[in-house]
């Protein structure tokens, strides 16, 4: 539990988030404690990005379209590979880390430029980045599943039903998270600018990025895209992280009877 404490502050909590015992009960499913990404003194750490299923909608469109903007934000920007959570409702979550906290506004109108150009159908509230948020892995106070961060070739499997019938184990959802990588102070206040005069039709050369980022895959078999991971892949994966994985579902042959 220490570790995955340990990477929620690394990468997405404030200073002055809740002390750790309160996280652990949060984490063990005890009580639930929401959790706002923003500090007492209005200085963001992390942003979120939600991908709802329609309602009345089956399929995995909204896991796709998670695929997309996911791979989008890496290649065309070259921002750090974001973690990737299901809700334990009817949602995922892209969840991007700040090296250096910005003024809540900042961060509002760098997610707000984000969607703009992006991912506009997607819906943010006007305090998104303020705005306290179940932090995985907990249990959702509906359905009674788990919330969790997911390895991202995982998350199709998900569609349906978002969410763990059973505690996810905290290192295992540590080691999703200690390969992650944060915005960089620079990289944030360049892509903002570069955002910035975009959303305001004034013509503007892309982000300088050092290098062309992978396909969107924390730790990818090579040449891997996200959305065709298979099984044997991810097993590997988990086995490679010294975790054993288990799984809800069974997958039938296809063309089987």
């Amino acid at each position: 539990m220490q570790k995955l404490i340990a990477e929620l502050m690394r990468l997405y909590l404030p200073a002055d988030a809740p002390p750790p015992d309160v996280l652990a009960a949060h984490l063990l499913g005890q009580h639930s404690v929401p959790v706002s990404l923003t500090g007492s003194d209005g200085l963001a750490r992390a942003m979120m990005i939600p991908f709802r299923k329609a309602k009345g909608t089956d399929g995995d469109a909204h896991w796709l379209r998670l695929c997309d903007v996911a791979n989008t934000l890496q290649e065309t920007l070259g921002l750090p590979a974001p973690a990737v959570s299901i809700s334990g409702g009817d949602a995922y979550y892209l969840w991007l880390s700040l090296a250096t906290p910005v003024a809540a506004e900042r961060a509002q109108t760098f997610l707000e430029r984000l969607r703009d150009a992006h991912f506009p159908e997607i819906e943010l509230a006007p305090d998104a980045v303020r705005a306290p948020v179940a932090l995985p892995p907990c249990l959702h106070p509906r359905t009674g599943k788990w919330a969790a961060f997911i390895h991202p070739g995982m998350g199709a499997s998900f569609a349906d039903e978002p969410g763990l019938d059973m505690q996810p184990p905290p290192l295992g959802q540590a080691a999703f998270l200690e390969g992650l990588e944060s915005i960089g102070e620079e990289q944030f206040e360049r892509i903002l600018q570069a955002l910035e005069a975009a959303h305001e039709s004034k013509p503007v050369a892309a982000p300088a990025v050092a290098a062309a980022p992978a396909p969107f895959e924390p730790q990818p078999a090579p040449g891997l895209l996200l959305k065709d991971a298979t099984l044997e892949d991810i097993v590997r994966h988990l086995h490679a992280m010294n975790i054993e994985p288990t799984f809800r579902h069974v997958i039938a042959p296809r063309g089987g009877a």
